[in-house]
């Protein structure tokens, strides 16, 4: 199986409450991950906070973070934002080093044209080492990759092997598959769709909830990837309300609320993100609590 098929899980960055960057609990949170039998890892995306990290911290994180998988699993870098020459400049200086492929999310904020997104990626595939995955999210990025472009991208250069999908559009998700490389990647950016994506032809998630839930995600996913969507689906139902609640207020509030419960690291965050109200983190607790409690196998 590919690298890559499966469950990626995007990892919270924990912080300490003066604001630091909380190691140990970033320590703990891999081999939890490890444990949870995910397929790979992907630090500093959205939900790693990197838009809240100066460069000095990206780099002690991603060395980290290799250092402490040590092999385990397949890593992703998340390198992204809005001003291209900048991204093209952090991929050349990128250290590799126990990494296997780089996330980069569409530019946010510039509102670019179709045109604007390829030529990004154009630059962006020509200054990687590493394999490069799109990442298209409109309701954080302000603008769409389109299917048209995506697949532009997908046969123009073979250094971008894939993409995270989170724009929830179906007929945007059929035509990525109608119209791309056979080895082209389609991965589900969204927890709650990645059962029907996947039985499009998707290959797996990268997700949010995974920080928490890692066992019961990556059990639903391999079933769905082995066709057996009637084992899968109470898998999946049984964590529609978690996922609800991870993003009621949200991400990564939610799922770090859950880690904190489960022991793994605290709860904080870097503003302008706040914890979960103690409303909801009553109902993460008691969500969390049942869905441990309920046997996937």
């Amino acid at each position: 199986m590919n690298k890559f098929h499966g469950t990626g899980v995007a990892l919270v960055t924990p912080f300490k409450a003066d604001g630091s960057v909380d190691f140990e609990g970033l320590k703990n949170l891999i081999n939890y991950l490890v444990d949870g039998k995910v397929e790979y890892l992907v630090s500093l995306g959205t939900t790693g906070e990197a838009s809240t990290l100066n460069k000095d911290e990206k780099k002690k994180i991603w060395k980290f973070t290799a250092e402490i998988n040590n092999g385990r699993l397949p890593l992703v870098a998340g390198i992204g934002g809005n001003d291209t020459l900048a991204i093209a400049k952090d991929m050349k200086e990128f250290d590799t080093e126990g990494y296997h492929a780089i996330l980069s999310a569409s530019p946010y904020y510039n509102k670019p044209t179709q045109e604007g997104i390829y030529q990004h990626y154009k630059l962006l595939s020509e200054s990687s080492s590493l394999p490069i995955f799109l990442y298209n999210v409109p309701g954080r990025t302000g603008s769409n990759m389109s299917s048209d472009t995506t697949c532009r991208l997908a046969n123009d250069f073979k250094n971008i092997i894939g993409m995270k999908e989170a724009s929830g559009n179906f007929d945007q998700f059929n035509q990525i598959m109608r119209d791309k490389p056979k080895e082209f990647l389609l991965i589900s950016g969204d927890d709650p769709v990645a059962l029907p994506m996947i039985s499009l032809g998707a290959v797996g998630v990268i997700s949010v909830i995974g920080n928490a839930m890692p066992q019961q995600l990556s059990a639903m996913v391999r079933l769905c990837l082995k066709g057996d969507y009637a084992a899968a689906l109470p898998l999946h139902l049984n964590l529609i309300e978690f996922t609800r609640l991870m993003f009621a207020e949200g991400n990564p509030a939610g799922a770090k609320a859950a880690l904190k419960h489960f022991g793994v690291c605290e709860d904080h965050l870097r503003l302008p993100l706040v914890k979960v109200s103690q409303s909801l983190r009553q109902q993460i607790i008691t969500e969390s609590d049942r869905i441990t409690n309920y046997n996937i196998l």
